[in-house]
């Protein structure tokens, strides 16, 4: 009869084990809900054992949401290879793997948990909210955005983090619709901003340039072209002097 022997850990590879096993709870559950003792279970060692390697809760809980947000952050990289609306709704789709994987978790990240207002959350909130941003700007080719580019670019990594926290309330709205309308979303606003601006209009144009017309963005232009005679025959004319 042979009587398996449990292999002993090194620090680090148990600390990294309590921060997996901690990270799925709090993906499972609110991280209120979850207990010491819970997690020393899942992780087959003692309550004693978890405060070795971490002086309480918060830190064990600030250690899972630092995995969480790096691997967040990570789902915005995309190779710079084929349409840009293709890649995009790519990136959208792997964005929402994550927040339908991890709902309590992603909610505790985004929105504070037990660790609102810490600087420590903060810090690793505003870090994949940049990580997004870059990203994006990377997607459009563009290494020095202009004001509005980048004041679209984090108005949309907003409402993109907004949507999946709506969304995860009751999920009334089927996952593929809302990864396809932000990516729309993104290009909506930028044309807001070509109205105004030249480098945005050019922004606009290099979007479009290699855009099929069956492409997420191709098909938006379809759909926003056969749409705006209704809407025009609808909406009364300025009168004259009543502004820009």
């Amino acid at each position: 009869m042979t009587t398996g022997v449990r292999r002993r850990m090194g620090v680090e590879e148990r600390r990294q084990q309590l921060i997996g096993v901690a990270l799925d709870l709090f993906s499972a559950r609110s991280p209120d809900e979850v207990s010491i003792d819970e997690i020393a279970t899942a992780a087959g060692i003692s309550r004693p054992l978890v405060y070795h390697y971490f002086p309480g809760k918060q830190s064990l809980y600030e250690a899972a949401l630092r995995r969480a947000a790096e691997e967040l952050a990570t789902r915005f990289e995309e190779p710079r290879e084929g349409p840009l609306g293709a890649r995009l709704l790519r990136v959208m789709g792997r964005y929402f793997d994550f927040v339908d994987d991890h709902g309590p978790g992603f909610s505790a990240l985004m929105r504070g948990g037990p660790a609102v207002g810490s600087s420590t959350a903060n810090a690793m909130i505003d870090e994949v909210r940049q990580a997004a941003y870059e990203q994006i700007l990377s997607h459009l080719g563009i290494d020095e955005p202009p004001v509005r580019l980048s004041l679209v670019v984090r108005s949309w990594v907003s409402l993109a983090e907004s949507t999946a926290l709506l969304w995860l309330d009751g999920r009334r709205i089927p996952r593929a619709e809302l990864e396809l309308q932000l990516v729309h979303d993104l290009a909506a606003l930028c044309a807001v901003s070509a109205a105004y601006d030249d480098e945005m209009a050019a922004v606009v144009a290099g979007m479009l340039e290699h855009e099929p017309l069956n492409g997420p963005l191709g098909r938006l232009v379809t759909r926003l072209t056969a749409v705006a005679p209704t809407v025009m025959a609808r909406v009364p004319l300025p009168r004259s002097g009543s502004g820009s």
